[in-house]
């Protein structure tokens, strides 16, 4: 399941890309808003988001959508389990799942275009983790900060 989550800045980006999943035949939820509230909070929907994913990390991805996609990578990151990517290109989504496994991506809502998401979002979502010995050891290490830090 791919989980949905944007505030204001992010609404219209979010409600475009819900139109580019349905063809392209993708599962989601989106979990709000649900409509344009100039007062709402980028971390509520972050938070939302992040929560699901984080009890079946490997299984569920997330897409979050903020004014600048870094408060809702910050606030993805703070969740065990969560590899939150803020991304602004094909190339940097492909890495984040390639070498990083990342299952929460974080976009800008005013920085990206309408296909200029959808790239983004088709290139994260047909990447699969590599594998390699290296990037496996490097998300160990993360797993371990995690538990050091997520008491």
């Amino acid at each position: 399941m791919i989980y949905l989550g944007a505030d204001h800045a992010g609404f219209k980006a979010k409600e475009a890309l819900k139109t580019f999943l349905d063809k392209s035949g993708y599962k989601y939820e989106d979990l709000g808003n649900t409509k344009l509230d100039k007062d709402d909070d980028y971390t509520d929907y972050g938070r939302l988001v992040s929560a699901l994913v984080a009890v079946t990390p490997a299984k569920n991805k997330g897409i979050l959508i903020c004014g600048s996609a870094e408060g809702m990578g910050m606030v993805a990151n703070k969740y065990k389990g969560i590899r939150g990517a803020v991304v602004s290109d094909v190339k940097t989504a492909k890495l984040s799942r390639l070498h990083n496994d990342a299952n929460v991506l974080c976009l800008s809502g005013w920085q990206l275009t309408k296909s200029e998401t959808e790239k983004v979002v088709k290139a994260w979502l047909n990447t699969d983790f590599t594998g390699e010995v290296r990037h496996k050891r490097r998300l160990n290490e993360i797993k371990k900060l995690e538990k050091e830090n997520f008491k």
